[in-house]
């Protein structure tokens, strides 16, 4: 797909794009050229772009249970990532570096991508489009993005004709200078907070409550600027791990739960990086030093690095699902590994629901390594029963004949040499709807598996999430309307067990305080005041498959 961009050199209220008539060019030699500014209010302008929680096995089936063959409908949507964010101070080759970075971001969000850095005469260029990294960016669009300073983002979002200018990092001008800003979250009192602004004046551009923090920051009268961003945070409520960039700082802060990821590392040339994931950071040779605090703020420029404290902060409440499906397993989150954390958490299904069986499989991508897990403790074979697809467009033209599970079926293919005659136990990350599900369990069966036992390497999720999660609404969750059992009968399983809540907990030892489970218990740390799960706003569940046709921009082409 041909990616929608825009370049914006200079500051505008229009999303319409701009284009720079020099395109700058910078030498490609590493060069640490670190370069103050102040700041004073005035609106900023945008130039855009519970059930029981109890462990349980169900065994048998029900083949006639009425939705167990529910017609080919939208994928099942998942907890999905909308966003990666990425910051860098000090590399004369910071929008290359960006560019690699949100490359390894990828996973946390498709449908968008930018970067943003800072010219030798301190202007903000920024270019932002729509579609993967690859396909926004390339040679000639990264030379026109010279500077020592960068950040850009990875966005999820909904598809739509409004989708561009909603791509992120913004940028706005005000009085004293530029700021650009790249977020990861989702704010529960951004309403509100939207309304109160608009009522003594601001101008709004886009649909995202990101826009609602630049205009916070623009109004502060606070000094110096990093106070303009305590100030701006003090007002916001939910999650939120963003990355600023000035004419001559970049500046990385965590909300005081840190409820999503941000990571501190630092090159060989002495260039300091954030990032959302340690991934990022190892693609561009970038050391891991810590975590960015719940609750920090971390400015860095030409004096080097400065920790502030936000506010006071309480008890940290970081995602679990970041362990349990976002992060790529190579990754360190929350100063644990994710691969370790999920090979455990099939140790504990084989542990607590074992099953005899003739072999373990997995729902790429996310399920592998807790089917891993369990298989090596199981002590039965682990194969590769399902493949997965990586070259699904995003359109797809469905013959005139319809095919059940057309949608499964493009992504995934199953191995009959692998399932024909066999017990099959599937370990997936979690059950969302369960239509996903159900579909999987008929094309193991059609590939010939004697028995298919379902592994679910999650607790039940019952409850909406309102903190960058793009989760479908508490009603939509099967297991806020169903039973373990009735689940297994819905999707048409031999058996089906899920992760232990309380042995998620135990495993997780002294820090399982630190972690918020939400979408497991319907008790959120920060209570909601909006009415509805803001879609596009934060990460997108699904059953482990990207999106649903509702979230193809095009549609399905017939």
């Amino acid at each position: 797909m041909a990616a929608t961009s825009s370049f914006s050199p200079s500051l505008s209220l229009n999303a319409k794009p701009n284009k720079p008539s020099n395109p700058l060019r910078f030498p490609r030699s590493p060069l640490l050229k670190p370069s103050s500014s102040s700041f004073s209010p005035r609106p900023a302008s945008l130039s855009s772009s519970s059930p029981s929680l109890q462990h349980r096995v169900s065994s048998s089936r029900n083949a006639n249970h009425p939705l167990a063959l529910d017609n080919n409908d939208d994928y099942d949507e998942k907890p999905r990532e909308e966003c990666g964010v990425m910051g860098i101070y000090g590399d004369s080759e910071a929008s290359r570096l960006c560019y690699l970075a949100l490359h390894a971001l990828q996973h946390r969000g498709q449908e968008g991508a930018g970067i943003v850095t800072v010219s030798k005469d301190k202007v903000l260029q920024t270019i932002t489009g729509v579609g993967l990294v690859s396909e926004v960016f390339n040679e000639s669009k990264l030379d026109q993005l010279p500077g020592d300073i960068a950040i850009g983002h990875v966005r999820y979002s909904t598809a739509g004709s409004s989708m561009l200018k909603n791509v992120q990092p913004f940028v706005a001008g005000y009085r004293f200078g530029s700021v650009g800003v790249a977020h990861n979250g989702n704010l529960v009192n951004y309403t509100k907070l939207r309304a109160e602004l608009e009522e003594n004046g601001s101008i709004f551009n886009t649909s995202s409550d990101t826009e609602v923090v630049l205009h916070l920051i623009a109004i502060s009268k606070a000094r110096p600027f990093f106070m303009r961003i305590v100030d701006a945070c003090e007002k916001l409520q939910g999650a939120y791990s963003m990355v600023f960039v000035t004419e001559d700082k970049l500046v990385a802060v965590r909300d005081p739960h840190g409820f999503r990821p941000l990571v501190m590392g630092r090159r060989s040339n002495g260039a300091v990086v954030f990032a959302s994931e340690t991934c990022a950071l190892d693609l561009i040779e970038a050391t891991y030093e810590r975590e960015v605090h719940p609750g920090e703020v971390l400015v860095v420029d030409k004096d080097g690095v400065k920790s502030q404290c936000l506010m006071p902060h309480p008890e940290p409440k970081q995602c679990i699902f970041e362990h349990i499906y976002f992060s790529l397993p190579n990754s360190i989150v929350f100063g644990r590994s994710v691969y370790e954390s999920r090979h455990v958490f099939g140790e504990i299904l084989a542990t607590e629901s074992p099953v005899d069986c003739d072999v373990v499989i997995a729902v790429p991508d996310s399920g592998v390594v807790a089917a891993l897990g369990y298989a090596a403790k199981s002590g039965v074979a682990f194969q590769q029963g399902l493949i997965r697809s990586h070259y699904v467009g995003r359109t797809f033209i469905e013959p005139s004949q319809k095919i059940r599970d057309f949608g499964v079926k493009l992504k995934l293919s199953p191995v009959r040499g692998v399932l024909e005659g066999k017990r099959v136990v599937v370990v997936d990350d979690s059950i969302v709807r369960g239509t996903t599900s159900s579909k999987i369990v008929r094309l193991l069966r059609e590939a010939g598996a004697k028995e298919v036992h379902m592994r679910i390497a999650s607790p039940p999720i019952v409850a909406s999430c309102y903190y960058g999660v793009d989760t479908p609404s508490s009603e939509e969750l099967i297991s806020n309307r169903m039973s373990v059992d009735e689940v297994r009968d819905y999707i048409g399983s031999d058996s089906l067990a899920f992760l232990s809540f309380e042995t998620l907990k135990k495993h997780l030892g002294e820090d399982s305080k630190t972690f918020c489970y939400a979408c497991f218990t319907g008790n959120y740390p920060v209570k909601p005041t909006e009415d509805k799960v803001k879609r596009g706003g934060g990460d997108f569940i699904d059953d482990g498959l990207v999106g649903g046709i509702n979230n193809i921009e095009g549609g399905w082409v017939r």
